[in-house]
């Protein structure tokens, strides 16, 4: 067609006929020309149409898997093969039965689609199965196309590079060495096949009988106790834990297994009441080996420190994890030292419960703050002090140039408060372009736009922003961001957003959305509009349908009890779609906020824990004798969910602050003082 277009025609014929027959001609080229455009512009629609239909059947698609339904998945897999979704069936297919695919089958998948969010998963899968099935060798292959393991993941891999012959991976996986809170199977496994590492001493070994023998993991402990030709039944172990008082009224104590089996005593006895343990531990004092002693005390201190919930906070228990020192600790152990020590602001305690921990622990950035926070409080002559002074500043300088929690207090520290937002970047058109031609972020917001389960738009959303992180391309997160705000995918759009290095955008990162109405229902109520969308960031992200697995419904996560109790405050009936209007919701949210914030002293912290964990949870952590700083009172909530609830709520409220404009508000002047209970 561009030839005809652009053709000459020789000036031969002069004649009228000629050239009527040359216009005509013309015409009939210009009409082909405009047929042909049409024919291109209706093939290419049809493709987009096309694509698009094989798009929407995903959720078809994903309805015969979840039905078992091979035969209509060979059908999808042929009908969404233009689409970029169009690998899910053949993915769905693989993972129905995992154990019983060979790893060629898995290898051809992740090789066909390369760095892509499924095949990622498929490996990730198939490498779990396989280890759980015992067949290390087929899940071998997999392991390089796996870059963004979770910890489940990594510690499959772990037991398959350790059976592979490497011994080196047991010293990258200590972690799990010595857990005894919650952690993957996998983890378990992998701890359990360290047993026999030549890289572990009879010193690691007899710790890590005691710490199982303080956690009640029986198994565990028998077989590291064969190990260490320690002789541990069963029978008898529970037959001591059915009443360990009185074992321990004539307990042996001449051999190894005698002294394992007195601290899983003292142990039992800890679980019952800390201060019956302590007292045993007293009277055998004089006959006990110094490190049985040192973890004796150890037991206590922990039980007394994870037992806040049933009995409260008990100070006796700074001075046990003192009593315990010189006997190696394991990151629960030393981090729940740590998080005493502040409580109580036992200063040189925390220092050495920092001093105890493991390195990459000592890095993060939680106990680099208290380490420094320590310091400045550390006790001695006059030259240490100062010294303690010089190394805290210098800790809160480096964690200031970052703006999450813990850079925020820093700030404050030592005196340069974030007054104000930096420069946001707005993405180009050139980002944009590059959006559109990414195949990562192409299958995201397909999904999304078919309504697909947010557990896959959402993976394959992370995915493309991590694959952008790597290249270093903050213009097109931006970009993806954008438009996920414009469309109103504000999870992702935050999720995105935070994830930039260079760029940043802080419209994007903290958005506003129903604006209007947060403003209003919280100056009726008489609180800070930036604390309400602070804490709906953190509880829903801003997804109108946000459901939680205990029943909390909408933009503020609201009980339904609670919302009962509102609608009775306000005089309302109360409408189980209430939780679902946004209007309803941030009222009703508001009002519940209002409230407890007066129940709780005023105390934004001890309202924001409230909220979270409940009111008389939060006014039962609050301290007895002397106010406490935010920061203390915040680091030592005994549920993490709640303690990490307050930190991000608080930091959000801060930076809604400055969208504000209330530049002179710090976080350490949000956070205050935690009064004594009353």
């Amino acid at each position: 067609m561009a030839e005809l277009i652009n053709c000459e025609f020789p000036e031969v014929y002069v004649s009228t006929v000629k050239t009527k027959s040359i216009a005509k001609a013309l015409r009939k080229t210009t009409a082909m020309v405009k047929i042909g455009m049409f024919a291109v512009s209706l093939a290419g629609s049809m493709v987009v149409q096309h694509a698009q239909a094989a798009d929407s059947d995903f959720n078809a698609a994903l309805s015969a898997a979840n039905n078992d339904n091979m035969t209509m998945l060979d059908n999808y897999q042929f009908s969404m093969q233009d689409s970029v979704l169009g690998y899910y069936p053949q993915y769905w297919k693989l993972n129905s039965d995992l154990v019983t695919q060979s790893p060629q089958t898995i290898l051809a998948f992740v090789t066909r689609y390369p760095n892509s969010a499924m095949a990622e998963k498929l490996a990730a899968d198939y490498i779990e199965a396989k280890v759980q099935a015992g067949d290390f060798a087929s899940a071998r292959p997999l392991v390089a196309y796996v870059t963004n393991a979770d910890e489940a993941e990594s510690c499959a891999i772990g037991q398959v590079q350790a059976m592979a012959g490497d011994p080196l991976v047991f010293s990258e996986f200590n972690r799990v060495w010595l857990k005894t809170n919650k952690q993957p199977e996998s983890c378990s496994g992998l701890a359990r096949l360290m047993v026999n590492s030549p890289l572990k001493s009879a010193q690691d070994r007899q710790q890590r009988l005691w710490t199982m023998l303080r956690a009640g993991e029986l198994g565990n402990a028998v077989q590291v106790g064969q190990g260490l030709g320690i002789a541990l039944d069963f029978a008898e172990l529970n037959f001591i834990a059915s009443n360990p008082f009185n074992y321990l009224q004539s307990a042996p104590l001449a051999s190894s297994a005698d002294q394992a089996k007195f601290l899983f005593a003292i142990a039992r006895l800890a679980d019952s009441s800390v201060d019956m343990a302590a007292g045993q531990i007293g009277q055998y004092r004089a006959r006990l080996p110094q490190d049985v002693l040192r973890y004796a005390y150890r037991i206590v201190a922990y039980k007394a420190a994870n037992s806040v919930m049933q009995n409260g906070f008990n100070a006796q228990s700074v001075s046990w994890f003192d009593q315990s020192y010189g006997y190696p600790f394991s990151d629960e152990e030393a981090e729940s030292y740590g998080r005493q020590a502040v409580r109580f602001g036992q200063w040189d305690a925390l220092l050495r419960a920092v001093d105890s921990m493991s390195l990459p622990l000592q890095q993060e950035r939680l106990w680099q703050y208290w380490f420094a926070r320590a310091s400045e409080q550390r006790s001695g002559d006059a030259a240490t002090q100062e010294q303690g002074k010089i190394a805290a500043k210098a800790f809160y300088t480096n964690l200031a140039l970052e703006e999450d929690y813990y850079g925020l207090l820093s700030r404050d520290r030592v005196g340069q408060s974030l007054t104000k937002l930096g420069t946001s970047y707005n993405p180009s058109t050139q980002d944009f372009q590059r959006l559109d031609g990414d195949v990562h972020f192409q299958r995201a917001f397909a999904l999304y736009n078919i309504n697909a389960s947010a557990s896959y738009s959402n993976r394959e959303w992370n995915w493309a922003v991590r694959q952008a992180y790597l290249k270093h391309d903050d213009g097109m997160i931006l970009a993806a961001a954008s438009r996920a705000n414009s469309m109103g995918w504000y999870d992702r759009a935050i999720y995105a957003a935070e994830r930039t290095t260079k760029l940043h955008n802080y419209e994007l990162q903290f958005l506003t959305p129903f604006r209007d109405q947060v403003i209003q229902h919280s100056s009726n109520v008489g609180i800070d509009p930036a604390w309400v969308y602070g804490l709906i960031r953190q509880e829903s992200r801003f997804v109108l349908a946000a459901r939680s697995h205990v029943g909390a419904g909408g933009l503020m996560q609201i009980m339904p009890d609670t919302a009962k109790w509102v609608a009775r405050q306000l005089g309302e009936s109360y409408s189980s779609a209430a939780l679902s209007n946004m209007q309803t919701n941030i009222r009703y949210g508001t009002f519940y906020l209002s409230h407890i914030h007066g129940e709780l002293s005023n105390q934004p912290v001890l309202a924001t824990a409230g909220y979270n964990a409940g009111p008389n949870r939060a006014k039962r952590w609050q301290p007895m004798d002397q106010p406490l700083e935010g920061d203390q009172y915040t680091e030592s909530i005994p549920l993490l969910e709640t303690r990490d609830y307050v930190k991000n709520v608080m930091t959000n409220a801060t930076y809604y602050g400055l969208i504000f404009g209330r530049n002179n508000q710090t976080i350490a002047q949000r956070m205050g003082k935690i009064p004594v209970q009353y």
